[in-house]
C-alpha cells in the first residue's frame, strides 16, 4: 500500500498525545468503514436474493459470470471492511492499536477494490441483461473508471502533489 512518510492525518493534533492519535485516527477509520459497509451490505444482500427472483434462469452464460463476480467481490469487501471491527474486540485493551489502525487502512482500501469490482460487476449485469452486452460494457466502463478515479488515482495524485511540494 502507499504510505506516505508524514501526511497532515499523521500529524498529531496540538496537545495531543500518541495515545490520544491512535485513538483519534481509530475512530476516524471506523466511521469511514461505518459508510461503505453499509453500502456493501445493501448491495451483498440484494445479490444473495437475486438467484431466487423470478427470471433469474433466463440471464445468459455472460450475466451468471457477472453475477457471480459481484456477489464474490461484494462478499469479500464485506469481509474486508467488516474485519477491522471484529479484530477490534479480540485485541481491544491490549498494546496493538496503532497496529489495528494501519491494518484496518489496508483492510479498507481492499474493500474500496472489492465494492468498486462488485458496483461494476453489477452494472454490467443489469444493463447486459436489459439492453445487451456492448452498452453493458460502456456502462460497466463508466462505473469502474469513476470509481477508479475517485476512490483510488485522485487520491494518490494529491499525495505525490503534496509530497512534492513538501521536498
Amino acid at each position: 500500500m502507499i504510505q506516505p512518510e508524514h501526511t497532515q492525518n499523521d500529524e498529531p493534533e496540538p496537545g495531543e498525545t500518541p495515545k490520544e492519535r491512535v485513538d483519534r485516527e481509530l475512530g476516524e477509520l471506523f466511521q469511514g468503514l461505518r459508510v461503505a459497509v453499509t453500502g456493501v451490505q445493501v448491495l451483498f444482500a440484494f445479490l444473495l436474493t437475486l438467484p431466487f427472483a423470478a427470471g433469474f434462469d433466463k440471464v445468459d452464460t455472460l450475466g451468471r459470470w457477472l453475477f457471480f463476480i459481484a456477489l464474490l467481490s461484494a462478499a469479500l469487501a464485506s469481509v474486508c471492511f467488516i474485519t477491522p471491527a471484529a479484530q477490534h474486540r479480540l485485541l481491544f485493551r491490549t498494546s496493538l492499536k496503532e497496529k489495528m489502525v494501519h491494518r484496518a487502512n489496508e483492510l479498507g482500501i481492499a474493500g474500496a477494490i472489492g465494492l468498486s469490482i462488485a458496483m461494476t460487476s453489477s452494472v454490467a449485469l443489469v444493463a447486459e441483461t436489459v439492453i445487451n452486452a456492448w452498452p453493458a460494457a460502456l456502462f460497466a466502463g463508466a462505473v469502474a473508471l469513476t470509481s477508479a478515479w475517485l476512490w483510488f488515482i485522485q487520491p494518490i495524485a494529491d499525495l505525490y502533489r503534496t509530497q512534492d511540494v513538501k521536498a
